[in-house]
């Protein structure tokens, strides 16, 4: 036979599906199907399980009775036959009602409940009962007051500005009180939901601004003819660079970028601190033949490189696998820039590393590591990393002239 805690975990499956749309039914013109009352079954005990152990099954139901008139909750009984005898034994507790099921589980659930129920009647009020009542209360579920307030006014704007602002306004320009652009981005479904929008999953706002990323080129037979060294492009714009580039460096390092030894037909970026998804959308970065990422010998550095090759660029790492550690590791720190300690940390799981980026990843996070937890790019000597990527571009060549295997 269960225990309470564990019917209680049962009821709060049920509530956690059912909540939003029992809401719904109970709201005027809600049409939603209730979900409760329902019985949640205790468990059976077969016949011979009864004869050997009745004491514990009575105990059982005994308490059963107790926690039930505790919670002022009904419990179906069904006699058994025990030793020829006939006995009543528990065999289902019976939830009315989706508010007798928040208040067994307890917790914020009473409340949640009632704020939904709140919320359901500003939305029926305001917007003419919306079709989908019950999965924009799940939506805004975790939504404070102040931003369910926002959302409702919000589409309420739209309403009745919807053709002002397609195509004229961005995020940051409507006027709105207390609106903030990024709120909007990731709010636009549920305000063009409610300012009656069709199938609209946007307002048809301007695009917000693209990213923007700058480079160096380091082609030394370009730069001889004193052309513009420093130059950028804004992703989805359209740019016409001085060569194609037979090799990217990605840093991480400003200066490790704008200073890099002459390459030829080289490119050197600077990266964009987590994700790759902005450089990866250039697409003279995506066509170059050797891509290479060169970040700190360290957790964060190890999980950015992960995240450009999770971007879809076939990325070569630079000096970054447990061999550049243990030839650099005179050059190592123990302390974060804002003089913080670096300790160890729950090692995530990395979609992409090499035998060597791997055990250096997983060295760095454990808490046994005793060496240094971070090794800067930028004490390794642009020298001898020059030397490592015209290693990798060698490589590169090699390879391609022999074909594949």
């Amino acid at each position: 036979m269960k225990t309470p805690a564990e019917v209680v975990a049962d009821i709060e499956r049920r509530l956690r599906g059912s909540w939003a749309s029992e809401v719904e039914a109970g709201n005027a013109t809600g049409q939603a199907e209730s979900r409760w009352p329902h019985q949640f079954p205790l468990g059976r005990t077969t016949s011979a399980e009864l004869g050997r152990s009745f004491g514990k099954v009575a105990a059982a139901v005994t308490a059963w009775r107790s926690w039930a008139r505790a919670h002022d909750l009904h419990l179906v009984e069904e006699s058994r036959r025990v030793a020829g005898t006939p006995q009543t034994i528990t065999t289902h507790l019976v939830v009315p009602d989706v508010n007798t099921a928040a208040n067994v589980v307890g917790g914020d659930w009473p409340s949640r409940i009632q704020r939904a129920r709140l919320r359901a009647a500003v939305l029926t009020d305001r917007f003419a009962s919306p079709v989908r009542l019950a999965g924009l209360l799940r939506d805004v579920d975790a939504y404070s007051d102040v931003d369910f307030e926002l959302l409702c006014r919000a589409a309420e704007w739209f309403r009745f500005n919807a053709e002002f602002a397609l195509g004229r306004l961005s995020a940051r320009q409507v006027p709105i009180e207390g609106l903030h652009s990024k709120w909007l981005n990731t709010s636009q479904h549920l305000v063009a939901e409610l300012a009656g929008m069709g199938g609209a999953a946007s307002l048809g706002l301007v695009e917000p601004r693209r990213a923007r990323v700058n480079f160096t080129y380091l082609d030394p037979d370009y730069l001889a003819k004193g052309a513009r060294r420093h130059d950028s492009e804004t992703v989805g714009d359209s740019v016409a660079l001085p060569y194609e580039p037979c090799v990217v460096l990605i840093s991480e390092n400003k200066d490790t970028v704008l200073t890099f030894p002459p390459v030829p037909a080289g490119i050197a970026v600077e990266g964009n601190g987590k994700g790759g998804r902005t450089i990866a959308a250039l697409r003279w970065v995506r066509e170059a033949p050797l891509v290479v990422y060169w970040g700190d010998m360290d957790a964060d550095g190890l999980e950015i490189l992960d995240q450009f090759r999770v971007a879809g660029l076939n990325v070569i790492s630079l000096l970054m696998d447990i061999n550049a550690y243990h030839r650099y590791k005179r050059f190592g720190v123990n302390i974060d820039a804002h003089s913080r300690p670096l300790g160890p940390r729950l090692p995530r799981a990395l979609q992409t590393p090499t035998t060597g980026e791997r055990d250096l990843y997983q060295a760095l996070c454990s808490s046994s590591w005793s060496g240094p937890r971070r090794i800067e790019q930028e004490r390794i000597p642009l020298e001898r990393a020059a030397d490592a990527l015209a290693g990798l571009l060698l490589a590169t060549q090699l390879k391609t002239m022999v074909g594949p295997e």
